[in-house]
Order: structure tokens, then C-alpha cells, then sequence
């Protein structure tokens, strides 16, 4: 934390370069970016909302990304129970579309930042994960004190860039805490929650066809898939970004549509004749001379196969209330008993630890 105070100095105050690797250099590009805006570090954030007429169109420009991202933002609440984290869902300008999780209301620093139509844009409130994923197109962590302004460095943030079925950027997902424990795993869940909402993304197309691609080696059926949805004559109308890293004639910086067969050595016929049949798996050749593993499914299979990995899943959650005190128990074990330590280290009282357990003080 003597690296990021010294960085803030240097940069915020000083206005000089750093020496290569003394922060992450993103977050000293962001910096600058916000001087240049003219913005101070010790100056007031206000958290503005966007018009009217603005949050309107950003709601119904964002319907689709909100109802796919939904059950995943639900999810997330059971992988940060007792974190003190919530999830926040924003377009690509960085306004605020969606949020969930243990948003305490009453507490104006969380109410600031969730609430519908917020402007978190980098030129609204400096630099946060939300701008900087935004801006790298990459998942990022981000300290308290890496935040630009002194009024936003009671975060800490963790956010990952969601990427639409043409493979543009369309928005981010970010996990925030408020002076609690700062936890940068957060960024791998965060980078995977918005693969996972990207897939839902690229289900709701309307497309005839859904291929499921691997490398050889590895199984099929996962989040890790490369997915590719054809419509009826063989055109690729979306790609997830798994896809376009297996697939470099899927880059999304091409305007022009693609057609399967111009990517696959293999006729497109056989793709919907594989899925017809029910076949497991097809080996596909690229023109590049690799091969990969796909399982090719028509709308209805894809949509009965996910709603029983999705029953699946669901059966194995545990219940909120075993996830916290287990959490608390393995906590209280690590401290040897100490129950003020553990409650430390959870960031939360005592009393909640021992209410928790159903122990008395």
C-alpha cells in the first residue's frame, strides 16, 4: 500500500513518471487520462444519473443484456455470501443497467454507485475497475487506493468487459466491497460470471443451429466451450468469445458475415445432418490444418441440455445459511478459537459470529 500511496504522490500531486512496474501501468494511463479531463483528486465525486430520456433509452437498449445476466447476477450472491461484495451491471458507457447482491440501502456509498442510470463513466468518477475494463477490454482488480479520487478509494473492485455474440464490447460486470477485505480472486469470478452471461447472450439469437467447440482432449458440454450459432443457410449470426479465440476468421473487427464453410473444412450439410441424427461429437478440420472437437445442436436440444446442467446445479447449491456458517466455522478454526479474530477477518462483528452460530456471547 507505501507502493500506491508514493505512485498517487508521484502522479496525482508531482506530475511525474513513474518508473516502469511500480503500478500497473493501466491504472497510471487511467490516471493520466482522468488529469487531462481536468479532474483532481481531492475533489467531490457526485455519482450523477443520466436524464430521463437517456436512462429510458439505456433501459431499453439494455433489456436483452439485463434478462440474460439476471439469473447469473443471482447466482453470484451465493459465491460472495459474507463477503460484504455485490455484482453491478453496466452498459458499454459505464451507466449503471442492473445490480444484486448485499446492497445495504441505508449506507449512501453502496446506494450511490447501484442505483439505475448512475454515470460510473472514468469521466464521471475517475478511475474505477468499471472504466478500466471498459477501456483495457480486459478483467481487472482494482485496490482502494488505485481509485483516482480520494472520496472512491473505500472501494475495492474487481470487473471484467462483457462482449456481445458480434464480439464488440457491449458492457462490464463489476464486484464491488466497501472497506472490507480486499479480495483480487474476485477478478477470476468476475471474468467468468461474464463469460457465462455472454453465453446467455448468444442463446437468446435466434439461430438454427448451435455448435459446441473444443479442442481435442478436451470434453464438451462446459462454460469453456466455444459456441457458434448458424442460422438456417450455414452464415455465422454470432460467435461467443471463446469462439473467436479458436477461430481467427471470427475477429469481430471484420464487418462482413461469415459463412461456416469458410471457416470449416467440412460441409455445412454435414452440421445439420450431425445434430439431426443426435450424433455425440463430430471432429471438424479449420483451414488453418487444426482440428476441433464440436457437438452440434439444434435450438431445442441446446435448450433441454442447459436446463438440466442448470436443475443440476441448482440441486447441488447448498443453502445460504450453511454456506455462512461455514464460512464463519472455518474462520473461527483459523483463528484458533478467537472469535474476535475470525470476525476480523470476515469483516464483521462478533455479535453477528456468534449469532450466527447460535452461540451466547
Amino acid at each position: 500500500m507505501n507502493r500506491i500511496a508514493q505512485a498517487r504522490r508521484a502522479v496525482l500531486l508531482e506530475h511525474t513518471l513513474l518508473p516502469a512496474g511500480t503500478i500497473t501501468h493501466w491504472v497510471e494511463q487511467s490516471w493520466q487520462r482522468c488529469l487531462n479531463l481536468g479532474l483532481r483528486p481531492q475533489e467531490r465525486v457526485v455519482f450523477d444519473r443520466v436524464s430521463e430520456p437517456q436512462m429510458r433509452r439505456t433501459a431499453e437498449s439494455n433489456q436483452t443484456l439485463v434478462q440474460a445476466a439476471r439469473p447469473i447476477l443471482l447466482q453470484l450472491g451465493h459465491a460472495i455470501a459474507n463477503t460484504r461484495y455485490f455484482a453491478i451491471l453496466t452498459n458499454a458507457d459505464g451507466v449503471v443497467v442492473d445490480a444484486s447482491g448485499a446492497i445495504d440501502r441505508s449506507d449512501r456509498r453502496a446506494d450511490n454507485i447501484t442505483r439505475i442510470g448512475t454515470d460510473l463513466s472514468e469521466r464521471n468518477v475517475g478511475t474505477t475497475a468499471i472504466g478500466a475494463a471498459l477501456a483495457e477490454l480486459q478483467p481487472v482488480w482494482l485496490h482502494r487506493g488505485e481509485h483516482f479520487f480520494s472520496d472512491t478509494s473505500v472501494y475495492s473492485c474487481a470487473g471484467s468487459p462483457l462482449f456481445g455474440p458480434n464480439g464488440n464490447c457491449i458492457g462490464m460486470l463489476d464486484l464491488t466491497g466497501i472497506e472490507t477485505v480486499e479480495r483480487p480472486e474476485l477478478k477470476h469470478l468476475a471474468s467468468q460470471s461474464a463469460q457465462r452471461i455472454e453465453n446467455a447472450l448468444l442463446r437468446k439469437l435466434e439461430h438454427r443451429l448451435l455448435l459446441r467447440l473444443n479442442w481435442p482432449g478436451n470434453a464438451l458440454g462446459s462454460d469453456t466451450d466455444g459456441l457458434l450459432a448458424l442460422d438456417a443457410d450455414g452464415w455465422i449470426v454470432g460467435a461467443n468469445r471463446i469462439a473467436r479465440q479458436m477461430v481467427p476468421d471470427l475477429d469481430a473487427s471484420a464487418q462482413a458475415r461469415v459463412h461456416a464453410s469458410e471457416v470449416f473444412g467440412i460441409a455445412c450439410d454435414l452440421l445439420f445432418d450431425a445434430a439431426q441424427r443426435h450424433d455425440a461429437t463430430l471432429e471438424i478440420p479449420l483451414w488453418s490444418g487444426l482440428r476441433l472437437r464440436a457437438l452440434a445442436l439444434q435450438p431445442a436440444q441446446e435448450a433441454r441440455s442447459f436446463a438440466v446442467a442448470q436443475h443440476a446445479t441448482q440441486a447441488n447449491i447448498r443453502p445460504l445459511k450453511d454456506i455462512e456458517t461455514s464460512l464463519i466455522l472455518q474462520a473461527v478454526e483459523q483463528a484458533r478459537g478467537n472469535v474476535a479474530q475470525a470476525a476480523q477477518a470476515l469483516g464483521i462483528s462478533r455479535a453477528t459470529v456468534y449469532r450466527k452460530l447460535g452461540k451466547p456471547k
